[in-house]
């Protein structure tokens, strides 16, 4: 299973899950980041047993109280010793599961400081987590490592990765594809560009939002104001104009 969502849903998911699935418990969690939108359902998967497996960075971010640029509570208390990765990695790497090959892959600095994907080839399936949505703005947790650099190189990554027919699944909104990322890539390169020119014109992230340069995809994405004002903090505090 990847990611569990909110612990409020954690007993409905689960009990979903297993009568999908004619199983009696999860053996194998993977925790695309730490944000508690997919850690909710950690404590279950881990007082039955299971195998949860993150980025080392998201089982040091579960482990102590974190402050968040992301969400209604930007205080994140940490998860119960049960409730934390017992399985880490920093790096890329590969697993088999159910006979089927399942490659993860770190992506630094995306979305938060401990972003991966999990890719399954012979599925034509990639899992990418919180880094990019067909339906919204995905915002930067500036304030722990993401920046607008980490997201543009986050997506040249998973471009590289997909066809065009691969089936894309994030963590918010509908399904995606392989095309749905390459545009994504392009977009946001254009974006990344325009901000480093803001930066040496001297602007702020008021100014990235009064000029919004996310404009045309508004109807498509929906507001971008939060976005581009953190986008353009993380690029203040990772970036240092020409």
């Amino acid at each position: 299973m990847i990611d569990g969502g909110l612990a409020a849903n954690a007993d409905a998911l689960l009990a979903a899950v297993r009568t999908a699935t004619r199983t009696t418990r999860i053996h194998t969690l993977i925790n695309t980041h730490w944000h508690p939108e997919q850690t909710g359902a950690n404590e279950a998967i881990g007082k039955s047993g299971g195998v949860i497996f993150a980025h080392e960075k998201t089982k040091t971010m579960v482990s102590h109280t974190v402050y968040s640029a992301i969400g209604v509570a930007s205080r994140v208390a940490p998860l119960p010793q049960v409730a934390r990765p017992t399985k880490t990695t920093r790096v890329d790497g590969s697993m088999e599961f159910a006979g089927q090959q399942v490659d993860h892959g770190y992506m630094p600095a995306a979305h938060t400081d401990g972003d991966l994907y999990v890719h399954f080839p012979k599925l034509n399936l990639l899992v990418v987590g919180g880094v990019v949505s067909r339906e919204e703005w995905p915002l930067l947790d500036y304030k722990n490592g993401a920046w607008l650099g980490g997201r543009v190189r986050a997506l040249e990554r998973l471009a590289m990765i997909v066809s065009p027919d691969t089936r894309v699944v994030p963590a918010d909104g509908r399904l995606m594809t392989g095309k749905d990322i390459v545009r994504h890539r392009d977009l946001y390169q254009k974006l990344f560009s325009t901000m480093i020119g803001y930066l040496n014109m001297g602007l702020g992230p008021e100014d990235a939002v009064t000029r919004n340069p996310l404009k045309e995809y508004q109807a498509e994405f929906g507001d971008p104001s939060a976005f581009l004002y953190g986008a353009l903090r993380s690029m203040m505090i990772a970036y240092v104009p020409d």
